[in-house]
């Protein structure tokens, strides 16, 4: 069994024991910081932390996650830090029971404390969620493809969905699999054996929506010459999946809004509401809490469906899972290619994980494909797939000292735009001090806040590889 990885997270104040995380990390652990739960909630969909070390007070109040049952984060092991005087008090004695793997009382012996981390993360290995290996499974008819934090963490997140009852609203980019995670959603639920029914909200001619969804009686209107069952009826004791919710029109959306309150559907024409026993999935791309402001999408019916959330990531997101999930569709579509082509050059994988992907999955697929038909040699070739590698450096770099001062711009401006613009995160990231950091955003004239500055943008996917050393 491969030894797990020596990622260490700390979280809120760390001023008492910063020495302590220097000679942890000539142990070999690699410490990653977060100021709140929100902030390592995101950190564990880059890094794979199964420790966390912080430090308790009297008042408990230091480790705020010990309430977050979010997945992820309420399967980290942490270990405390504390004072002697900290065991006399009921709620802090609590919470370490409740929350802690273990804790160690000062003065601190980091000797004793990298064992006990050493432990804490040989029982998170063990307690990891196996449930996932299996949740996606050879035999299922679909797949998703991904080992990376955030996708593990898509996994967690859909399985404990599976477990309820409750609509759910899918989120996500185009192309980023909501019908996929849907489908996920259903299968692993204990509707698995009933319908699984899809209605895109957006390709429903308008004057057919009323009959499609709910259906109709004979004679109901001019074309009706026998009954129909709509597809909401015909999803009973299954699940109902309403892709682009966010086109549906707004007429509709009351029908839809009444139907979910009381799962009762009335066909067209009908004299009496029919009991469904269906649960409503729904997805969409649009931001809908704006389409709520702008008037374009009720409010009332926005609550109702989302209930449970799930977000699918953007392929940006994860680019460790590009190459797996290039060469899974590469395999999937082995009859499509001529047999002297076998794989993809690394120059091509290098380049792949530089492409920032605006289609996501579905325009990843329609690139492998193609490059499948098209090579004429043994490994697929960036240019095979209609991409180019990414040119961050100018052309017109004359010195050594151009291409450095270019190069650390990309990283900079990488940063900040994976950090969100935080200039303390980004800081972090590129291991300098935030001093340092507003000392190179003047020198290369670079707007913190994400700007378009001398005429060039940031750009969020950029691989910024450059270690900038603090001053």
């Amino acid at each position: 069994m491969m030894e797990p990885s020596r990622q260490l997270m700390t979280v809120g104040n760390t001023t008492s024991f910063q020495d302590t995380l220097k000679q942890l990390s000539s142990y070999g652990w690699s410490i990653h910081h977060a100021d709140n739960a929100q902030e390592a909630f995101e950190l564990l969909n880059r890094e794979a932390c199964r420790v966390g070390l912080a430090a308790i007070d009297s008042s408990g109040g230091s480790l705020p996650l010990e309430v977050d049952t979010r997945p992820g984060l309420s399967q980290v092991q942490w270990v405390a830090i504390l004072e002697h005087n900290v065991l006399q008090h009921d709620k802090a004695r609590d919470l370490i029971y409740n929350a802690c793997y273990a804790y160690q009382a000062r003065p601190i012996d980091v000797r004793r404390l990298d064992i006990l981390l050493g432990s804490a993360l040989g029982m998170a290995s063990l307690h990891e969620d196996h449930s996932i290996s299996t949740l996606f499974c050879p035999d299922d008819s679909y797949h998703m493809v991904g080992e990376s934090p955030i996708m593990q963490q898509l996994y967690r997140t859909i399985y404990k969905v599976a477990a309820a009852e409750a609509p759910v609203l899918i989120t996500g980019e185009s192309g980023t699999g909501k019908e996929l995670t849907a489908r996920a959603i259903h299968a692993h639920s204990s509707r698995c054996h009933g319908p699984f029914n899809v209605v895109n909200c957006g390709a429903l001619p308008s004057g057919l929506i009323q009959s499609e969804l709910f259906g109709h009686e004979k004679g109901a209107f001019t074309s009706a010459n026998q009954r129909k069952i709509g597809i909401i009826e015909s999803s009973q004791g299954g699940t109902l999946f309403l892709d682009e919710i966010g086109d549906l029109p707004l007429d509709m959306q009351v029908n839809l809004l009444r139907f979910l309150e009381n799962l009762k559907v009335f066909r067209v024409g009908g004299l009496q509401e029919i009991p469904v026993d269906v649960r409503v999935l729904a997805a969409t791309h649009v931001d809908l809490e704006r389409a709520v402001e702008r008037g374009e999408f009720r409010e009332d019916l926005y609550h109702r469906i989302n209930v449970l959330q799930v977000r699918t990531p953007a392929l940006r997101e994860h680019p460790e899972d590009i190459e797996p999930l290039a060469r899974f569709f590469f395999q999937k579509f082995s009859s499509e290619k001529p047999t002297r082509v076998s794989g993809f050059s690394r120059d091509c994988a290098v380049v792949m994980r530089q492409h920032p992907w605006p289609g996501n999955i579905r325009e990843l697929v329609n690139r492998v494909r193609r490059s499948m038909v098209m090579c004429e040699h043994r490994l697929i070739t960036p240019s095979d797939m209609g991409l180019e590698r990414r040119q961050t450096l100018s052309r017109d770099a004359d010195t050594l000292q151009q291409v450095r001062d270019m190069a650390e711009s990309d990283a900079i401006r990488a940063a900040l735009a994976r950090n969100k613009h935080k200039v303390l995160h980004a800081a972090r990231e590129l291991g300098v001090s935030r001093v340092t950091l507003y000392r190179l955003l003047e020198k290369h004239s670079i707007d913190k806040n994400g700007g378009s500055v001398n005429g060039k943008t940031v750009d969020p996917s950029t691989s910024g590889f450059v270690q900038l050393t603090s001053t």
